[in-house]
């Protein structure tokens, strides 16, 4: 957590874009007892170690600036935000320069935070029994599919979904599209965790196929749409033009085989392909088996995203869409992880 006098500073380079320490000494003096020179110089190498400032230079003409994606990370008053249907968009379409200002998302603490959760995870699991183990990825799987599915309308509960996938036997009332929905879920993540080393890696041709499985006996077209689409609850409309969805997916797909944290790849994913929107339907459900089959590529935990509220899901993404923010769903994203590790392989 950042002190005061640390928030005043990320204040003042946020609104000059551009500082020296001897600015923020005379700005930050009036206002702090404790505002010496050592002082200040401490409290910028915190910054700079956290990631939230960049230093340009040495000695006394080092400037201090933000770094790229600091506009992508600012938060924001969620319930503020939406307590108006008629809402400005930065941006009212997909907006091809928030591609390059995806990196560094998570800090230096959180990388470590996040490499220490994993690492205890990668210790319980080879402590447990082959069965033991295989029953925690059969419940994972379960609550993933109702979850998932869930979040898209399906009226499954967990335990008409449980009794689905481990005795085939579908729920009374339910539509043949809710049922193959579930199924389809657990088809896509058993094909992932067979050969996860395949998603080491991405391509358009890979996602293509990932959606194929989802949408298996949907009645949805598979491959790139070449249709506009429209998104329940925001104005903000994906591309209409194949060519460009194309292109989208594929830079997409590039930035995160560049990117290296891998709970960084897994929360790129699930943005862009939400964000992007690139088939007619089934694109957040793609998102999410994506995520997790980058989180399986690098011995991560998937997650089930059993416990988020799926109202503050739908909020997040709609801020990345209307605004380019993603502190919010990145927020959501990680305690979702860390959720996963604490239930299934704590």
């Amino acid at each position: 957590m950042l002190t005061k006098r640390q928030e005043m500073i990320l204040s003042l380079i946020r609104q000059e874009g551009e500082v020296t320490r001897i600015q923020i000494q005379q700005a930050l003096e009036p206002l702090f007892e404790r505002c010496s020179k050592v002082t200040i110089l401490r409290d910028l190498e915190t910054l700079i170690r956290a990631g939230f400032i960049i230093k340009h230079g040495a000695t006394k003409a080092a400037r201090y600036t933000l770094p790229a994606n600091h506009r992508l990370l600012e938060s924001i008053d969620v319930d503020s935000y939406f307590k108006t249907e008629q809402r400005p968009l930065i941006c009212p379409t997909f907006n091809f320069e928030v591609l390059p200002a995806l990196t560094d998302l998570l800090n230096v603490q959180e990388r470590a935070q996040y490499a220490a959760l994993n690492s205890r995870y990668l210790a319980h699991r080879e402590r447990m029994s082959p069965t033991v183990l295989r029953k925690e990825m059969e419940r994972l799987t379960v609550e993933l599919a109702w979850k998932s599915s869930h979040l898209e309308g399906n009226t499954y509960t967990l335990l008409e979904t449980e009794r689905l996938l481990k005795e085939q036997v579908a729920a009374h009332g339910r539509s043949t599209a809710e049922t193959l929905m579930i199924i389809n879920h657990k088809t896509a993540l058993d094909c992932i965790r067979s050969r996860p080393e395949g998603y080491r890696e991405i391509s358009l041709r890979k996602i293509e196929d990932l959606h194929r499985l989802l949408m298996t006996n949907l009645g949805v077209n598979c491959g790139i749409r070449k249709t506009l689409v429209g998104i329940i609850g925001t104005d903000y409309r994906p591309l209409d033009n194949a060519l460009q969805i194309t292109k989208a997916l594929t830079l997409a797909s590039e930035l995160i085989n560049r990117t290296v944290n891998p709970l960084e790849k897994a929360l790129i994913a699930v943005l862009l392909v939400s964000y992007i929107q690139p088939f007619e339907d089934g694109n957040k459900r793609t998102a999410r088996l994506l995520g997790n089959a980058m989180l399986l590529a690098s011995d991560y935990c998937p997650l089930s995203y059993k416990s988020v509220d799926e109202i503050e899901y739908k909020k997040a993404l709609i801020l990345f869409y209307e605004q380019n923010k993603l502190a919010y769903f990145k927020e959501l994203f990680l305690e979702q992880y860390a959720q996963a590790v604490d239930k299934y392989f704590g």
